[in-house]
């Protein structure tokens, strides 16, 4: 049995339609088997459904809708990547409002791939070290961000990562950074 390091976490997985499938369920299984109540947040209800790079792939019910929910809801934000995905995301007006209060509040931040994309329009990069999938990097970089090609960088309370290839590093370090500010706000239960 998985130790329960996350137990009553509840992380926010902000998607849309054609976010990049793995990305999402990959982290989500590690997330889970450390104790996270993972939320699905989307801009409409119903289901978001992911690729697996181009072709379509799976449905997954929508939590809550970004109407419904405020960042003080949660612990931490997850978001994955998808080219399509995180394109209509960086323009969703109560995404960014999300993640600029998440932010604000010093919260812990997993995004991989174009994920960043959604930071970028929030005006959230500058001077913050990241990396991404290759092709967002002069985004990152124009917006002021320290980009590196790297299949993970930690900045402060948040860890990002390019493509699924880096997956296990992007998870294993999401469950740490999210580890070190739980026990900080002394949230950890007692085993």
């Amino acid at each position: 049995m998985a130790d329960k390091v996350l137990d009553g976490m509840r992380v926010a997985i902000v998607v849309t339609d054609a976010f990049e499938q793995v990305e999402m369920t990959e982290p989500r299984r590690a997330l889970l088997d450390a104790g996270v109540k993972t939320v699905i947040v989307a801009p409409h209800g119903g289901t978001v459904e992911g690729v697996n790079h181009r072709e379509k792939a799976d449905a997954f019910p929508v939590d809550k809708t970004l109407d419904e929910v405020g960042a003080a809801e949660f612990d931490a934000v997850l978001l994955p990547g998808g080219a399509l995905n995180a394109d209509a995301l960086r323009m969703e007006k109560k995404a960014q409002q999300f993640v600029r209060e998440s932010d604000q509040a010093r919260k812990p931040l997993a995004v991989i791939c174009h994920g960043p994309w959604l930071l970028v329009s929030a005006g959230l990069v500058k001077g913050r070290r990241m990396t991404s999938y290759h092709t967002i990097q002069d985004d990152i970089r124009n917006a002021g961000g320290l980009w590196e090609d790297s299949e993970l960088v930690r900045d402060r309370n948040w860890v990002s990562s390019r493509s699924p290839k880096d997956l296990p590093a992007f998870n294993r370090e999401m469950i740490a950074l999210f580890s070190e500010y739980w026990n900080k706000a002394g949230k950890r239960h007692a085993a």
